[in-house]
């Protein structure tokens, strides 16, 4: 099971699939929360998830394949694209370190 330190997070990637623009909405909010930890914020289709991928967020229902294409990558699933805890999960692992696992 893919862990890693919060503090250890450069990079973030907001992965989607459908293209309707809600994954761009969650990539944006959370390059404005994440950017005063040095963080970098990344939207990209799930298919290409790049291989230097730290932690994945993407709706629970892309999360096996997330997974499967970045078996190295934090992979945490949300619900809802507004407010889901999951952003709060990883904005505060990466805020005081604590460890993030799929």
């Amino acid at each position: 099971m893919p862990q890693v330190n919060g503090s250890d997070v450069k990079k973030v990637i907001i992965a989607c699939d459908a293209g309707m623009g809600s994954s761009v909405m969650v990539a944006s909010t959370m390059k404005k929360k994440l950017k005063k930890y040095d963080v970098d914020v990344v939207h990209s289709p799930v298919n290409d998830i790049p291989a230097d991928a730290q932690v994945v967020l993407c709706h629970a229902g892309l999360a096996d394949r997330a997974k499967m294409i970045n078996p190295n990558a934090v992979v945490v699933p949300f619900q809802i694209f507004m407010g889901d805890p999951a952003f709060a999960k990883v904005e505060n692992a990466i805020k005081d370190g604590g460890t993030l696992e799929s």
